[in-house]
């Protein structure tokens, strides 16, 4: 038997965030990150149907990007001492997966972050509020999906929270709210819904409902990410769509070691000035993982039929395999998105010589392949990796090499 688990409600279209003024309740708090939202009037009018709708609201902001787990436990004391029937995240990856992290603390005080952190192991929410997600940004899907991502900094890992429980009840999914997104936000958000897409398609946990979610998804990210970044808003609102579906597939079928990759090497090198942001690094690491997962049979036939839904050709599955890594690497150089860690500049961009030194990579290599190895996402991965492996993987993204085991 398997699960297939969505918000009960998705509001999408063009002015949809109007929606906020038919739901019922009595006090809302609203998660943001940092001003933009402010800045842009999206705040303003999410304030103001609350206030048409009678719900007396109350704001926790500056939620930063890599959530910690300091801003989730300060979060849910708010949430606590306000009493809020409904909990409402703006904004990005960031501010909704702290939200839904605080949502957990808030509706039971005495659990601990890594009671939290036991995959589908979370207790009944909503005894106390229901959660509705606003994205602003078209990658991270997760106003559609069952997980979290949380940053320890004192280890410098980021942890997958990952139940059905704190799938959304109400996602609202608005073009009008990502016309503004900046270039490079666009880049990045974009690839992690192209992974989100792919992973969720060869993942051993697919079935017959996420497939047609993850393909519609491929073929749309493919043909309209880079208009959308080039400033084509038709595509950037076909985008918004695209990155959601794959989110509502990716958290059914779940997802693969690029995921526990990405996690687990995105705040390793914090002390060194910078994160490898998170789409950024998925789309580093996808092509290799993809020569990798292509080893198994059953995963390159799937690979085989994601480059059909990219319009890519090959005489055969190899070829086609072949066909998908090559569009990868042109469409991050058609996004400045590095091949590699050591080209990884701090601003995320191409450089020369990237943040992370060579000998604190290779230093860190053991523990960070052991804690990608233990993450959330491998187990439904197609192959799975031993330490010497991921090593070898993650040397692969380090120096951009190719993939022959």
């Amino acid at each position: 038997m398997a699960r297939f688990t969505l918000p009960r409600d998705i509001y999408h279209g063009k002015g949809s965030l109007e929606e906020l003024k038919n739901l019922k309740g009595k006090k809302a708090v609203i998660c943001i990150g940092g001003g933009s939202v402010k800045r842009n009037g999206v705040l303003q009018r999410a304030e103001d149907y609350l206030k048409e709708a009678g719900i007396e609201t109350k704001l926790i902001e500056g939620i930063e990007a890599d959530p910690s787990v300091d801003t989730v436990m300060n979060g849910a004391k708010v949430m606590e001492e306000f009493g809020p029937d409904i909990i409402i995240a703006i904004g990005g990856g960031s501010p909704i997966d702290a939200a839904k992290a605080m949502w957990i603390k808030y509706e039971y005080p005495d659990i601990t972050f890594e009671e939290m952190c036991e995959v589908f192991g979370l207790p009944e929410l909503r005894k106390k509020a229901r959660f509705v997600a606003i994205s602003t940004t078209s990658g991270t899907a997760t106003e559609v999906t069952a997980f979290s991502i949380i940053t320890d900094y004192e280890k410098g890992i980021k942890y997958p929270i990952a139940d059905f429980e704190i799938t959304p009840d109400i996602a609202i999914v608005d073009p009008d709210l990502v016309a503004t997104l900046p270039q490079k936000l666009v880049a990045h958000t974009g690839m992690d819904a192209l992974t989100h897409a792919i992973e969720a398609y060869v993942s051993t946990a697919n079935c017959a409902y996420s497939d047609p979610l993850a393909l519609s998804a491929i073929h749309t990210v493919h043909n309209e990410l880079i208009k959308s970044y080039n400033g084509d808003q038709e595509a950037r609102a076909k985008m918004h769509d695209a990155q959601c579906l794959a989110g509502m597939a990716f958290s059914n079928a779940l997802l693969g070691i690029v995921h526990s990759m990405a996690h687990k090497t995105g705040a390793a090198f914090d002390d060194y000035g910078a994160h490898i942001i998170h789409g950024a690094a998925n789309a580093m690491y996808l092509p290799k993982v993809i020569a990798y997962n292509a080893k198994d049979p059953v995963a390159k036939k799937r690979y085989g039929v994601v480059a059909d839904y990219m319009g890519l050709t090959g005489a055969n599955d190899d070829e086609k395999v072949q066909a998908i890594i090559k569009e990868l690497r042109r469409m991050n150089d058609e996004l400045n998105i590095p091949h590699s860690i050591n080209k990884y500049g701090k601003d995320s961009y191409p450089t020369e010589e990237g943040f992370v030194p060579e000998e604190v990579f290779l230093e860190r290599l053991p523990e960070i392949a052991k804690n990608a190895i233990a993450d959330a996402c491998t187990g439904s991965n197609p192959r799975q990796p031993n330490q010497e492996e991921m090593e070898k993987l993650l040397k692969a993204v380090y120096y951009d090499k190719e993939i022959d085991f």
